[in-house]
C-alpha cells in the first residue's frame, strides 16, 4: 500500500524548472530511495512534501489525504518528519531537550498548567522526558544526553538530528544524506541502524543518498532522477542493471563492480 504518492509534480524557479512533472510512491513500511546528481531537483522533491516550497502544479497525496501546499507545521502534525543536508540542531542545547522539543510540541499541556506545575504538567514533562530517552536509547546516544549538542563529533550529530525527527513520532521520515560526512565504518553502522528504527518505530522512510553502497543495501525502491525529472525506478538490481542509471550516474566501472 502507498503511504506517500507523488503525482505529476512540479517546481518552477524564474523558469527554471527543478522539478519537472515528477510522479513516484513510497509503499508504506519500505525504505525508498532517491538517487541523481546534485542539482537533480532531489531535496527540492523534500522541501515540497514538506511544505517548504508549494508545487507549481502537481499532487502529494500522504496516508489518503491531499497535503499538497500545506504548511510544514500542519504536514508534520499528518505525521512526515525529516533531516537536512546541514544538520539543524540546537547546538546550545542537550542532546536530551534537542529530542524534547518535538515530543513536548506534540503532548497536551495547558499554558496555565505548566506556569504553576500542576500535577498533569509535571506528569507529561516525565513522560517526555521517559520518550526522549527511548528514542536516544535506540540512536545509541543515551550516554550523551546532558552533553551539549553542538560538542559532539559530527557523526553523532547526524543521529542526533535523526533522534529529534523520530521524537515527532512521524508515519512518514525522510532522510536527507544521513550518510554525509560519516567515515566508511559509520556509513556501514547506519545502514543497521536504520534498518533497526525502521522496525522499532514502524517507520516509512523516503531517503536521498550519494553513498550507493548505503542505498543499494538498504533500500527496498530507488527513484532516480535527473534534471529534475524521473529517469528509472525500480528494485536495487534493476537500477544496477539499468543502462540509463549505470551511463548516468553509477559508471560501468561501480556497475560491474556491484554485480
Amino acid at each position: 500500500m502507498e503511504l506517500l504518492e507523488v503525482k505529476e509534480l512540479s517546481r518552477n524557479f524564474g523558469g527554471i524548472n527543478a522539478v519537472d512533472s515528477l510522479s513516484f510512491e513510497a509503499k508504506t513500511g519500505l525504505v525508498t530511495g532517491i538517487i541523481g546528481p546534485n542539482g537533480a531537483g532531489k531535496t527540492t522533491v523534500f522541501n515540497l512534501i514538506t511544505g517548504v516550497y508549494k508545487p507549481t502544479c502537481g499532487e502529494i497525496t500522504f496516508d489518503s489525504r491531499n497535503c499538497t501546499g500545506l504548511r510544514p507545521d500542519i504536514i508534520v502534525k499528518t505525521g512526515i518528519s525529516r533531516t537536512f543536508q546541514n544538520i539543524r540542531l540546537f547546538k546550545r542545547s542537550t542532546c536530551l531537550e534537542n529530542v524534547l522539543t518535538p515530543i513536548l510540541q506534540r503532548k497536551e499541556c495547558s499554558i496555565v498548567s505548566a506556569l504553576v506545575r500542576l500535577g498533569s504538567a509535571r506528569r507529561i514533562e516525565r513522560e517526555a522526558k521517559e520518550e526522549a530517552m527511548s528514542v536516544l536509547s535506540a540512536m545509541g546516544l543515551s550516554n550523551e544526553a546532558n552533553r551539549v549538542a553542538g560538542t559532539l563529533p559530527y557523526g553523532l550529530q547526524r543521529k542526533l538530528e535523526i533522534a529529534r525527527a523520530i521524537a515527532a513520532s512521524p508515519k512518514l521520515l525522510l532522510l536527507d544524506e544521513p550518510a554525509a560526512g560519516m567515515n566508511p565504518e559509520e556509513t556501514l553502522s547506519l545502514v543497521d541502524l536504520i534498518s533497526e528504527i525502521r522496525r522499532k518505530f514502524n517507520l516509512t522512510i523516503l531517503l536521498i543518498e550519494h553513498h550507493m553502497d548505503l542505498v543499494m543495501n538498504i533500500c527496498d525502491h530507488i527513484v532516480v532522477m535527473e534534471s529534475g525529472r524521473l529517469l528509472f525506478r525500480g528494485a536495487p538490481d534493476e537500477v544496477r542493471r539499468n543502462e540509463k542509471v549505470i551511463e548516468a550516474y553509477l559508471g560501468k566501472s561501480a556497475n560491474k563492480q556491484k554485480a
